[in-house]
């Protein structure tokens, strides 16, 4: 007979439960029981026959549809399928014949940011987005409270650290800068991300943050999604948010007579949220 069993963590993932990464976090936890048993890492399992709860409620053997929206979040809302203080959050925005699917995001975004956000129903979409070894390239338009100086972009590359965590950029660039050097907003960009870590990072350095908006993931822009709506990804926008900015997807994903597509400007100060 074959062999219908699958690892504890992709059964999860696939059912809509949670990310891999953070079913592993929950299978540490020990919040994961099969069988009435302590689930344990690396664990397989039978979804037919096997009994799976994550705190005390059962998982549906089913798996989900593999859906993925990218939304163009506005400020107010989080990036959580449960907070009890933020009733309104991302998953708000979608429509509501897809309330019965179990959506996360694929790297979040704090609840003063706007901007590109990545929903899926698919837990190895999401580990693939979010694992640092995959290096997906992020782009922020940051606004900054006063001017930047031309001459501390390379603090920004080499980073700080602050209570032993390292937080820094992978590129920065003043946008518009006047005839000092000096200008209130950047681009910047960035593969791996901490919670806030630009916004920590310049405040370390005496810029406080008065407006993030990420514009880019991969190769794929915001542009054309209007604010608080999202847009169905196709296979070839999902290969598109891994290959590097400006530079076309693998050839897996497009056409044969497909000819790459010029990369997007920066964002400008003028930019509409």
């Amino acid at each position: 007979m074959p062999d219908t069993t699958v690892r504890l963590q992709k059964f999860l993932a696939d059912t809509g439960v949670c990310s891999r990464r953070a079913a592993e976090v929950q299978i540490a936890e020990k919040n994961v029981w099969v069988n009435g048993v302590v689930a344990v890492l690396g664990q397989k399992i039978d979804p037919v026959s096997d009994k799976v709860t994550v705190n005390g409620k059962t998982v549906r053997a089913l798996p989900q549809p593999k859906i993925t929206f990218a939304i163009h979040k506005p400020r107010g809302l989080v990036c959580s399928n449960d907070d009890p203080f933020n009733p309104e959050t991302i998953f708000s925005l979608l429509p509501r014949e897809l309330s019965k699917f179990r959506f996360f995001t694929a790297g979040r975004l704090d609840k003063d940011s706007e901007g590109l956000v990545i929903i899926t129903t698919d837990g190895d979409l999401a580990q693939r987005l979010t694992h640092p070894s995959n290096q997906v390239v992020k782009r922020y338009l940051v606004v900054l409270e006063m001017g930047f100086p031309r001459e501390k972009l390379p603090r920004l590359v080499r980073g700080i650290t602050i209570e032993g965590e390292k937080l820094k950029v992978e590129y920065a660039n003043l946008i518009n800068p006047n005839a000092g050097g000096l200008a209130t907003s950047l681009d910047v960009h960035m593969h791996h991300g901490k919670k806030r870590e630009i916004r920590q990072l310049f405040l370390a350095l005496g810029y406080p943050v008065k407006r993030l908006k990420r514009y880019q993931i991969g190769a794929f822009p915001l542009r054309g999604i209007p604010l608080k709506a999202g847009k169905q990804l196709t296979p070839a926008h999902i290969e598109s948010l891994f290959a590097l900015p400006g530079i076309a997807p693998r050839p897996s994903a497009l056409r044969p007579s497909a000819k790459p597509k010029t990369a997007p400007r920066p964002p400008s100060q003028r930019h509409e949220a």
